[in-house]
């Protein structure tokens, strides 16, 4: 386990400088766009030599990648071209906000995408398994900017029950974090829902659920201790993978209700071409993605045990 773990960090580690270096080539390659993007489109050649002289910009490229490492493992990616503030000022409060709403969309969409997945798979071919199976393909199919139009449409403009935006002008407000959270859930939950009734489906037919069934165990019994820890080993991985989409697919959500979060900072930093920011949003997403893969290929040996001597 502990080997298996390791060989996954390292991995992990090689895709990150791999990437890394990767970021930098784009963005940091070319000098003179480097600093046209920092000193504006309307400074001379000679401004900007002045400026690559100043600021480093001549040395060999590869020690001007070292350097940058060193910085953004300290947690240093220079100042903000827009802003012109410390990128980190910026990035770990907006990060902190799409994990707070990431968690609320998690509180919801996971527990209630196991449970009616888990109730689908055991009655497979039932009134309630298509039911849940035609829920689920239909919010999967409607895009986020969709759903966030109709629900502000109803619940906005229709009822006047809830604000139509999320950008907590007077502090943190929870009934402006209702809609965002809605269209993130009804997005999501319905892949994870069918995952996990197939899943659950492909289990209670197996062998070995029958041969416990046939030697008179109780089937509630059958069904937590035998059938729904093997039925929960693909969700698993689909539960991972919805971070890399909660942290940087988000960004239709974000803008549209105007919520300042990582999604919407990516997004700002991408229209005005913020390299320095850009390259900070774009690591931690790549580290996100990693990290949450080292942690579905570690979870899913728990799950399986026959993964750990394969």
């Amino acid at each position: 386990m502990l080997v298996l773990a390791a060989r996954r960090f390292g991995s992990m580690l090689l895709i990150m400088a791999v990437i890394s270096f990767i970021l930098f080539v784009i963005f940091e390659s070319d000098k003179l766009g480097v600093a046209g993007k920092v000193l504006g489109p309307y400074s001379s050649t000679e401004q900007r030599e002045l400026w690559l002289e100043q600021n480093g910009y001549n040395r060999n490229f590869f020690v001007r990648y070292g350097e940058w490492v060193s910085n953004a493992l300290k947690g240093d990616f220079g100042e903000s071209i827009r802003f012109k503030t410390p990128v980190s000022e910026m990035l770990w409060p907006r990060l902190a906000n799409t994990g707070f709403l990431a968690l609320m969309v998690f509180a919801i969409m996971i527990p209630l995408s196991l449970f009616l997945g888990v109730i689908a798979g055991m009655r497979e071919g039932s009134g309630t398994d298509r039911a849940v199976s035609t829920f689920s393909v239909l919010t999967t199919s409607v895009p986020e900017f969709a759903s966030a139009t109709f629900l502000v449409a109803l619940f906005v403009f229709q009822l006047g029950w809830l604000p139509g935006t999320s950008s907590m002008t007077s502090g943190f407000s929870w009934v402006e974090m209702i809609l965002p959270v809605a269209v993130l859930v009804i997005y999501g939950f319905g892949y994870t829902a069918r995952m996990t009734r197939a899943s659950m489906a492909e289990v209670m037919t197996s062998q070995y659920i029958r041969t416990a069934v046939l030697k008179g165990l109780p089937r509630n019994r059958v069904i937590m201790k035998h059938a729904l820890r093997n039925a929960l080993i693909a969700p698993f991985t689909v539960i991972m993978l919805q971070l890399n989409w909660l942290l940087s697919g988000v960004i239709v959500v974000e803008v549209f209700f105007a919520y300042k979060g990582f999604g919407a900072l990516l997004y700002e930093a991408s229209t005005f071409g913020d390299i320095y920011l850009i390259e900070a949003c774009a690591m931690v997403a790549v580290f996100v993605a990693v990290f949450s893969q080292f942690i579905s290929d570690v979870g899913y040996t728990l799950l399986n045990p026959r993964i750990r001597f394969s």
